[in-house]
């Protein structure tokens, strides 16, 4: 805008000055470059998944410029007109550049080419090289000069030499200061500093050292270098731990961050806190030589003197304290002759602070061999300052050995940011005592197909079918049908295990008549599958009564007195036959089948061996015969499990996971990246590509870890399937019947992926929605389902081909992924094959890249199965001391010899922690210490008291006799252990309950001891979720600290005041969580009131019962006064009215409670509660009690419901000294008339006297 025209001049050259020249008055197009760089951009989409093959390759090329001006001007590119015209799109041209591409990195290490298939396989140098931004130079630099062993000049000198460097020139005027530079470096310069690498290493050593320079080109230079060098470190640092090079990786570490740092590692480590101390502090320090350790045991006024500043001694102990250091403590544990677990506990010893430290801080854990140099094992470590709080945190992962046993191993923790920062502790395997080998799997015989005409009945015969028994139900007829003996059948998924139960509940109802059977299913679902298959079957043909019994559904007393065959899972069954004495239909229990027994070993795996280990003493007590038949997957230590159950030799089937009716192809593929999230996006394609190669026309399964990754996993792989074309080749029915049935889906992920074919089948979906998934996968019009991994346990959904995206779960507790057991992997795998339809199935595996070997040396040498009941001793101790089971110290240690426990103990020792030996004293010894701590953990929980005031585990024992005078002492149940065991809550919760009740307190106060519960310890606070609690927080009506935001206990809270004021919940697990939560809450409230009953305290007893009413109702009770009395569509709320009466009598009083209905029920049943927003169903019901108006004390307290139109409730009270002084005085108790289910029913009376 302000002239006409401008005056340019160039410089250059004679012999440039023709090209310039040319530029200036010839318009030249640009031209691409990109076949310089082709082979880098081809990994990094070979890397990303983009590319898998030739083909893909050729047609991403296709997306570039390079293609378009290679049409335009070929000439450039060395291509003819004649083969443009040839090839006007230039297809044989792309194939053969990515061809000459893929060698070329092949060749590197960086992929693996297959030029047969044209198939590109990613490679851990080529991962890195994408990730890390590095060239296929450097890579090829990296692969000559990379070795086991290497100090930090080695390392130094080897990114110097990296290609990225390559465009540094050596100056002429630069010389000299290099020269100068160069003589203070701290590790020799490689190729001096007249070469382009010599310079990169004098100006990468400046920059660490932070020297001044004063050439303006040096310092471009530098800055440059400052850039690039840190990731190339952390890029070497990754190729070390890939290749497992202990001593390399944490040079390539230490090198690392000291370029992030500026400090050399044998600088003092307080340089890294330059902005809290002085430098010249620092300085003084390192001249006198103190190292942390000195400078630790020295105090504030000593450091003060030594560095001549009296003030400055506690910043400097006041920094060394936020140092961030670990202390490390390892044990080794043996599972098998090749496999121990190392459980690592790992404490912090620093002091957090949010500037220095932020939000989190990185460990890099391994376990190496010093002698073979080997890392066995690597994972990261997160500390988060809420861990930090709670201080000691323990880690257990599997690691190889052979034999003969190394001398030790090392496990080491490295700060990912903090250089000094590091903790090693010394693994020793001297005494170690390894397992024995298992005994050998069953051999399946080749026997004819035994005809079902076998059965020799009729009725037996119609209920099946098919017209022979498999190979496995062939070998094992004998003993089931013709048998009494205990049975334990461990076959693969699919085997027709449960035809093998049928042929078992047939023998007890032939030769057994009115005895019952029960079936125990770990899962509910499983639960379901049964009632709805034998009540449709076997119980509707026999003429049987089968009867569910789980958390969601439990049958009255009648229903199980009448019923054939129970079907539960294993805590509900554990809570019934803890009252066996009490509960005859416990006792005429002839059968016990036990599914999926090999579960023994897992969380829930406790209950299980409980039960097992009670229903062996009824039957000793009872003298009746109890057939136990065990179903399983293979095990590795089946004669073990099959002694337990009492199985005789000929009782006992452990087929190898290999003998089943379909073969399988197993297929084990590895994925890098630590993070756990992007790891599984990196997998969708290969999903993708594995249906296509394997499945492109058969149903297929996909499991994944958590409900979020199977909305994730289906939306990418229909994105992957219109891309190619084909968006609902999943979908084998029509559209508009598809249309119409999406329409009544109520999950929105599911309403979508459904259109295509793609279901979706996790515990987040309602029943209907899980149904109908269900329904179209079996019928086969949907082909595709991506469901979690309980599945695997649940339905009966075989399938063609089975995928595991992903072997690592969230675990709630130690909040962080973990592996799944192999058992788990092989029950998901033997879904994968269809006897009636297929030849073989396929199972593909997708695991974290480290853990491939693993999978591969393992999956067919599952672990044995170990037990775990000494980890929950205390809550199944003190059920049976309040049952009346355990008297004693002695009886509690012979309880033990009932259990899976002590022969795990005896044969595995070392897993146990029994260090000594296995002689009978040692093992007693170890009894007696174990039996005591749970037996003092109760006392301390007032779940049991004992005989005398004597420490359960010392105290002063006389000279004769003192360990039979200890094993001999009486323990008696106390009220809140009877309440434990009742109610089915842990004795951590007693405890909350003694501490945290009190006699007035309000709805808020219920809920907060309520989630304080143990119960709720367990629930998965996942990740980021802390920060959706922190939003939510503030919504409350009653906000607790944010600095909580991160417990299970402040969840819970959340997710109740959330369910009470109605709000919108942020994602859907916080959906499944309420619920959870709410399942838990209604037996904790109840547990609670019984509580306050026992003490008295009315006020606090009404605020419980206030607290049940409004979370059936899913609103606080100032919302609702008033507004509980409404029509709801066509149902009424109960409207009864009541009247009390006194019955005195010979010194005896009883209270009556009359309740009238206005509106007459039909076949007088109690009818369920409305209670739209709750999770489970429950009858109507009413608390009648008995107060003290001017004490406000309870004296009594009784449950009752209205099942026609009038109901009595007879209360008898006690003429203690409450009620005599009430009575004396003339005065008339209140009483009060509850609803245990709705808001603003509560009546108070005033009963009417009558003497009798």
């Amino acid at each position: 805008q302000f002239q006409d025209m401008g005056e340019a001049t160039i410089l250059t050259s004679h012999d440039k000055l023709a090209h310039y020249l040319g530029m200036i008055t010839h318009s030249v197009p640009i031209e691409s470059k990109f076949v310089e760089g082709l082979a880098d951009h081809l990994n990094a989409e070979v890397a990303l998944g983009t590319v898998t093959n030739v083909r893909e390759g050729v047609a991403w090329l296709g997306y570039t410029y390079l293609i378009v001006r290679m049409r335009k001007n070929p000439l450039a590119y060395g291509i003819s007109w004649e083969e443009l015209a040839m090839d006007p799109e230039l297809v044989e041209y792309r194939r053969k550049l990515i061809i000459e591409a893929a060698r070329s990195l092949d060749r590197a290490r960086m992929v693996r080419f297959d030029e047969r298939s044209g198939n590109i396989y990613t490679a851990e140098m080529g991962r890195v090289a994408s990730h890390f931004y590095l060239s296929k130079n450097s890579i090829e630099v990296y692969n000559g000069l990379l070795k086991p062993y290497m100090n930090e000049q080695d390392v130094i000198a080897m990114i110097s030499m990296s290609s990225e460097f390559d465009n540094l020139n050596v100056r002429e005027d630069e010389l000299p200061e290099l020269d100068t530079l160069a003589r203070g470096c701290d590790y020799e310069v490689r190729g001096g500093p007249e070469t382009k690498h010599g310079k990169a290493s004098i100006l990468l050593q400046t920059y660490v050292a932070r020297e001044n320079l004063e050439s303006f080109s040096l310092i471009a230079d530098l800055n440059y270098i400052a850039q690039n060098a840190p990731r190339i470190s952390r890029a070497l640092f990754e190729i070390c731990m890939n290749k497992g090079w202990p001593s390399a990786a944490e040079v390539c570490l230490t090198v690392s961050k000291a370029l992030e740092w500026r400090l050399w590692p044998t600088q003092h480590p307080l340089w890294q806190f330059e902005s809290f101390l002085k430098p010249s502090i620092i300085e003084k320090i390192q001249k006198l030589g103190f190292d942390l350790m000195q400078l630790k045991e020295m105090k504030a006024d000593e450091i003060g003197a030594a560095l001549r500043h009296q003030s400055i001694g506690g910043k400097v102990l006041s920094a060394i304290a936020n140092i961030p250091t670990i202390e490390m403590d390892a044990s080794v544990v043996p599972i098998t002759r090749t496999v121990v677990q190392i459980h690592l506990s790992i404490t912090p010893e620093f002091k957090w602070r949010e500037s220095l430290h932020g939000n989190s801080l990185r460990w890099y854990l391994w376990v190496e061999d010093s002698e073979n140099e080997r890392i066995y094992h690597s994972e990261i470590f997160t500390l988060t300052k809420s861990l930090w709080r709670e201080g000691r945190q323990c880690i257990a992962f599997p690691v190889p050995v052979k034999e003969p046993l190394p001398a030790q191993y090392y496990v080491k923790a490295i700060s990912d940011s903090w250089i000094g920062c590091q903790a090693t502790a010394t693994i020793s395997f001297k005494g170690v005592k390894l397992p024995e080998q298992f005994s050998a799997h069953t051999k399946l015989l080749d026997l004819d197909p035994l005809p079902k005409s076998a059965l020799q009945n009729e009725v037996y015969k119609s209920m099946y079918g098919f017209s022979h028994f498999n190979p496995i139900q062939t070998q094992a007829f004998y003993q089931l049908y013709h048998t009494d003996d205990s049975i334990l059948l461990g076959a693969p998924t699919g085997s027709g295990k449960t035809i093998s139960a049928e042929l078992t509940l047939l023998r007890l109802f032939s030769a057994h008549k009115g005895m019952k059977a029960v079936f125990i299913a770990p899962l509910k679902a499983l639960v379901k599958e049964r009632m709805k298959d034998w009540g449709h079957g076997l119980a509707r043909r026999l003429g049987l009564s089968v009867v569910e019994m789980t958390g969601d559904v439990t049958p009255d007393i009648r229903a199980l007195m009448g019923a054939d065959i129970i079907v539960t899972t294993p805590e509900k069954w554990d809570g019934i036959s803890r009252n066996w004495q009490n509960r005859g239909y416990v006792r005429t229990v002839g059968l016990v089948i036990m599914d999926e027994i090999h579960l023994l070993g897992a969380d829930r795996g406790p209950v299980l061996e409980v039960i097992v280990s009670r229903m062996r003493y009824i039957s000793e007590r009872t003298k009746v015969n109890i057939r136990f038949v065990g179903l399983s997957t293979a095990l590795a230590n089946a004669t073990d499990l099959g002694n337990w159950l009492g199985v005789k030799p000929q009782g006992l089937f452990n087929f190898k996971p290999s003998v089943r009716p379909v073969p399988l192809e197993c297929h084990i593929q590895g994925y890098p990246g630590r993070a756990y999230c992007p790891r599984m996006a990196t997998m969708n394609k290969p999903v993708y590509a594995a249906i296509q190669t394997h499945s492109p026309s058969k149903p297929v399964l996909i499991f994944v870890a958590s409900r979020r990754q199977t909305r994730l996993t289906a939306l990418d792989v229909i994105t992957y399937a219109a891309a190619d074309g084909k968006p609902r080749i999943f979908l084998n029915m029509d559209d508009q019947e598809m249309d119409m049935l999406v329409e009544n889906v109520q999950d929105s992920s599911l309403r979508h992926t459904l259109q295509f074919g793609v279901g979706l089948h996790h515990a987040g979906l309602s029943e209907k929605d899980r149904s109908l998934v269900e329904r179209l996968y079996v019928g086969g019009q949907i082909r595709l389902l991506v469901a979690t991994s309980t599945l695997a346990w649940g339905i009966n959904s075989p399938t063609f081909m089975v995928i595991v995206k992903g072997t690592e779960f969230f675990d709630a507790p130690t909040r962080r992924y973990v592996q799944y057991s192999i058992t788990d992997i092989l029950q998901m795998m033997g879904r994968a094959g269809r006897p009636q339809y297929d030849s073989h199935g396929v199972a593909v595996i997708m695991v974290h890249e480290p853990m491939k070997s693993f999978y591969k040396k393992f999956l067919y040498e599952p672990f044995p199965v170990e037990s775990s009941l000494h980890k929950q001793l205390d809550d199944h101790l003190n059920a049976e001391i309040a049952m009346g089971t355990i008297e004693s110290l002695q009886d509690a240690i012979n309880y033990l010899t009932y259990t899976f426990f002590l022969r795990r103990l005896l044969q595995n020792p070392a897993y146990y922690g029994l260090t000594d030996g296995t002689d009978p004293e040692s093992v007693s010894a170890y009894l007696s210490n174990l039996v005591g701590g749970a037996v003092e953990r109760l006392v301390k929980a007032q779940c049991v008291e004992l005989s005398d005031t004597v420490d359960v585990l010392g105290g002063d024992r006389g000279d004769d006799g003192g360990d039979d005078d200890e094993s001999a002492r009486v323990i008696r149940s106390t009220f809140f252990g009877r309440i434990a065991s009742t109610f089915y809550l842990r004795n951590e919760t007693m405890k909350v309950f003694a501490v945290g009740l009190t006699p007035s307190m309000e709805v808020i106060d219920v809920i907060r001891i309520l989630c304080a519960a143990k119960e709720y310890e367990e629930l998965p606070v996942r990740h980021n979720e802390d920060v959706l609690n922190a939003q939510l927080i503030p919504q409350l009506r009653h906000p607790m600290p944010i600095r909580h935001a991160d417990k299970p206990s402040c969840k819970a809270e959340i997710l109740i005041q959330a369910h009470l004021d109605r709000l919108q919940l942020p994602v859907s697990d916080y959906v499944t969580d309420t619920r959870t939560v709410l399942d838990n809450s209604t037996r904790i409230l109840q547990a609670m009131i019984e509580v306050l009953t026992e003490r008295g305290w009315w006020t606090s007893c009404y605020a419980v019962m206030r607290t049940i009413q409004c979370l059936m109702q899913a609103t606080w009770e100032e919302k609702s006064r008033g507004g509980s009395r409404r029509e709801s569509g066509r149902r009424l709320l109960p409207d009864v009215s009541f009247s009390a009466t006194f019955r005195r009598s010979a010194g005896k009083v009883k209270v009556e409670v009359d309740a009238m209905m206005k509106v007459n029920r039909a076949n007088n049943r109690v009818p369920k509660a409305y209670a739209p927003c709750f999770p489970k169903l429950k009858e109507e019901g009413w608390w009648c009690a008995v107060v003290d108006v001017e004490t406000d004390s309870l004296l009594a307290l009784k449950r009752f419901a209205v099942p026609g139109s009038k109901a009595t409730a007879r209360i008898p009270l006690e003429t203690d000294r409450a009620l005599a002084r009430i009575l004396h005085e003339r005065r008339m108790p209140a009483v009060h008339v509850v609803s245990d289910c709705y808001v603003g029913l509560d009546t108070q009376l005033t009963p009417v006297m009558v003497d009798e």
